[in-house]
């Protein structure tokens, strides 16, 4: 297993910042850093994601990755921004081209079986399982490790700290969890409260 995707596995839950102001994004970084999360997925939907992804990625406490990639040159300046890994909710061969020699990890989206060997095929070294809730939930998870029991799945959309132990339950590796904690009207309405309670949710989870 890559040692990204190993730390991943460690944090079990990789908060997915995706926000329409840069802004918002940023202060849901630093609430959810005050609770204790250290990994974050930063969109490419933020606008100027590099830019964010360059200042998290000087703070040696945290794992900071990009999300939503849709290209090779987006690859590339989330690469030299210092992102440790790249996620895309499709098959991509480019961001593993791109990851590998920075040694960054690269985690491409697949939600069939056949989609699941392409990603792998594709040089990924996790498979994100997108839209997980409406592909089947825990149970399609279960049915994906029967028949590749050593590949990581990492599970996202409509995943929250309620539905994430069914998940690792049925053999996720870790799971990204986007608008159930880092939602984008708790932030404008600068709710720091809400949001630190739905991270402290996340966290139980860490420590179950």
């Amino acid at each position: 297993m890559h040692p990204i995707i190993e730390r991943l596995a460690a944090a079990r839950i990789v908060p997915v910042v995706r926000t329409t102001r840069p802004e918002l994004a940023e202060r849901a970084v630093t609430w959810l850093r005050e609770t204790g999360l250290t990994v974050f997925e930063i969109t490419m939907t933020v606008p100027d994601a590099p830019g964010l992804i360059r200042r998290l990625a000087q703070e040696p406490d945290l794992l900071v990755g990009a999300g939503t990639v849709p290209d090779k040159e987006a690859a590339e300046a989330c690469i030299a921004a210092g992102a440790r890994f790249l996620v895309a909710p499709w098959v991509d061969a480019a961001l593993a081209e791109v990851a590998r020699p920075a040694g960054a990890a690269t985690l491409l989206g697949a939600m069939t079986p056949t989609e699941v060997r392409a990603a792998l095929a594709a040089g990924a070294d996790a498979v994100k399982i997108f839209p997980a809730s409406s592909a089947g939930g825990p149970g399609h998870i279960k049915a994906l490790r029967s028949v590749f029991p050593g590949v990581p799945f990492c599970p996202t959309g409509g995943v929250d700290a309620r539905t994430a132990p069914d998940y690792f339950a049925a053999g996720a590796a870790f799971v990204g969890i986007g608008g159930k904690l880092v939602d984008e009207g708790l932030l404008a309405r600068n709710d720091r409260a809400a949001i630190e309670a739905a991270a402290r949710d996340v966290l139980g989870l860490m420590q179950a």
